[in-house]
C-alpha cells in the first residue's frame, strides 16, 4: 500500500509552497487508495510552538486535506536516540568538535581555493586525549554521519535518474553540540518506522536524499521512492518563506479565496495538466499523476488565482452554497437570488452586497430625475418576472429616445447604487416594484 507523509515544521503559518506539497501528497495518496500521515517535525523546540501547529492542522482541514495518521517528532526522541547508539556503535558516525567559528574558516577557506565545502573528516583521527582536552575546554561534540564513498543512484518520479558520487558529498551533522536533532535522522528514521514508501518533496531536498539513501540502508532499511518538485516561487520569481509570511493559507483565506479554488490551482501548477475550477478533491485526484510535473519554476499568479475563484463560485449551484449563505445572515437568499448574483461573484461573501441590493436599503443615484419619472411612469404593474426588464426598457426607450448606455446605466444606478452588477432582468423581480419605485424617487427603502 502507498504511504506518504507531509512534515511540515510548525515555526510559521503555511504558505501556497508548503500546501502544494501537502496537497501533492494528498492526492498521490487518494489516487492510488493509500494513507496520508500527517507528521509535524517539531524537534526545533526553540522555534516550533503549538499555535503554529495548531494552524497548520486548522488550515489543512479547511482545505479538506484530512491525514489519516497524526505523528509528532517530539514524542519520539527516544527513538532517535537508539537508533544514533546504533550507528554509533556500526562506525557510521562520529564525534567532532570544532566550533561554528572553525568549521566557517574551513568552509572559506576551501572555497577560496575553488574547492567544494566538504568536511575534512578530521575529527576521526582525533586521539582520546585529544577528546578529551577538547570537552575540558566545554566543548560538547556533534555527530556527523560518515558516507561511503561510493555512486548513489536513484529513480526520481519527477526528475528521472539521479546520480551523486559519495565522496562529493559532506558528511552531515546528525545530532548538535546540545543533543538537539537535525533534520537528516528524525526524517529518515520516522519514515522506515512509519512504512513510508514515496516521499514527495521539494528539489531543494534532492542532496539530502541521496545522504538518507545511505542513512536507510545504514539502518537495514529499502529507500522509499522519491520524488523532487521544483519551488514555487511568487510572481517575480522570489521564494515563499514561512518566517516572512508568503502567501500563507489564512491570508488567501481571508481574501475570499474558496478552498477548491487553492486546491484546483495547486494541484497543477507545473505541471502538463490543465489548470481549471474542480468541485472536490475527489475529483482532482482521479486524475492526479506526480510524473506530470514539469522540470520549470512555478509561480505564484494572485491573479489567476482571484480568476479561477470566480469560475469556481460561478459554477456553484444552490445546494452547495445554501448553508454559507444562511450563515452570513442572507435569509432572502433563494435559488432564484443566488442563480442571479452568482456569475458576478469574486468571492463568496459578496452575495451579502447583493442580498442588501435586493433585499435592503441602498442609496440610489438619479442622475436625471426627469428621466426617472419617465421611467416611474411607465413601470409594469406587479407579476414581475425574467420578461419585464426588456418590456419596461423598451417602453422608456420609445418615450425618451434614449437607448444603449445612455438607457440602462442611469435605470442601473437608481435601481443598485453601483455601476455594474448581476443582469437587471434577474434582479428586477427580487428587489419589486415597490422598492424600484421608491428608488427611482431618490428614496433609500
Amino acid at each position: 500500500m502507498t504511504i506518504v507523509r507531509f512534515a511540515p515544521s510548525p515555526t510559521g503559518n503555511l504558505h501556497v509552497g508548503n500546501v502544494r506539497m501537502a496537497l501533492a501528497n494528498w492526492l498521490h495518496a487518494r489516487a492510488k487508495g493509500g494513507t496520508f500521515i500527517l507528521r509535524l517535525d517539531d524537534t526545533d523546540t526553540e522555534r516550533s510552538t503549538a499555535e503554529f501547529a495548531a494552524s497548520i492542522e486548522n488550515d489543512l482541514t479547511w482545505l479538506g486535506l484530512q491525514w489519516d495518521q497524526l505523528e509528532r517528532q517530539s514524542t519520539r526522541m527516544e527513538r532517535y536516540r537508539e537508533t544514533l547508539v546504533l550507528l554509533k556503535q556500526s562506525g557510521r558516525v562520529y564525534a567532532c568538535y570544532e566550533t561554528p567559528e572553525e568549521l566557517d574558516y574551513k568552509r572559506k577557506r576551501l572555497m577560496g581555493r575553488g574547492k567544494p565545502p566538504i568536511y575534512d573528516r578530521s575529527a576521526i583521527d582525533l586521539s582520546d586525549q585529544q577528546r578529551q582536552a577538547y570537552e575540558a575546554e566545554g566543548r560538547q561534540p556533534h555527530w556527523r554521519f560518515k558516507l561511503d564513498h561510493t555512486d548513489i543512484n536513484f529513480d526520481d518520479l519527477v526528475r528521472g535518474a539521479v546520480h551523486f558520487h559519495g565522496q562529493n558529498l559532506s558528511d552531515p551533522v546528525l545530532v548538535r553540540g546540545d543533543g538537539t536533532y537535525l533534520y537528516m535522522l528524525p526524517s529518515a528514521v520516522d519514515d522506515i518506522d512509519m512504512a513510508v514508501t514515496d516521499v514527495i518533496r521539494g528539489e531543494d531536498h534532492v542532496a539530502n536524499t541521496a545522504v538518507q539513501i545511505q542513512i536507510f540502508e545504514a539502518l537495514g532499511a529499502k529507500p522509499p521512492v522519491f520524488a523532487h518538485t521544483p519551488l514555487l516561487t511568487d510572481i517575480g520569481g522570489k521564494g515563499l518563506s514561512k518566517r516572512l509570511g508568503s502567501m500563507t493559507v489564512s491570508s488567501l483565506r481571508e481574501d475570499g479565496v474558496e478552498a477548491m479554488a487553492l486546491n484546483s490551482y495547486l494541484a497543477h501548477i507545473g505541471t502538463s495538466d490543465a489548470i481549471e475550477p474542480r468541485a472536490s478533491l475527489a475529483d482532482l485526484a482521479a486524475d492526479f499523476d506526480i510524473s506530470h510535473t514539469g522540470r520549470g519554476t512555478p509561480k505564484f499568479d494572485p491573479d489567476h488565482l482571484k480568476t479561477l475563484n470566480a469560475a469556481l463560485l460561478h459554477g456553484t449551484d444552490f445546494a452547495a452554497a445554501e448553508l454559507r449563505l444562511q450563515a452570513l445572515g442572507l435569509d432572502q437568499a433563494d435559488p432564484a437570488f443566488w442563480e442571479a448574483v452568482r456569475p458576478n461573484l469574486e468571492r463568496f461573501d459578496d452575495a451579502a452586497l447583493w442580498h442588501k441590493v435586493c433585499f435592503g436599503a441602498i442609496d440610489p443615484v438619479i442622475e436625471d430625475s426627469g428621466f426617472a419619472q419617465a421611467a416611474i411612469d411607465l413601470l409594469p404593474d406587479g407579476g414581475w418576472d425574467q420578461t419585464t426588464w426588456k418590456d419596461w426598457t423598451g417602453a422608456v426607450k420609445e418615450a425618451t429616445g434614449r437607448k444603449g448606455k445612455e438607457l440602462f446605466l442611469p435605470l442601473r444606478l437608481a435601481l443598485t447604487g453601483l455601476d455594474h452588477g448581476p443582469e437587471l432582468k434577474l434582479l428586477l423581480p427580487l428587489i419589486g416594484r415597490d422598492r424600484v419605485l421608491q428608488r427611482l424617487k431618490g428614496e433609500s427603502p
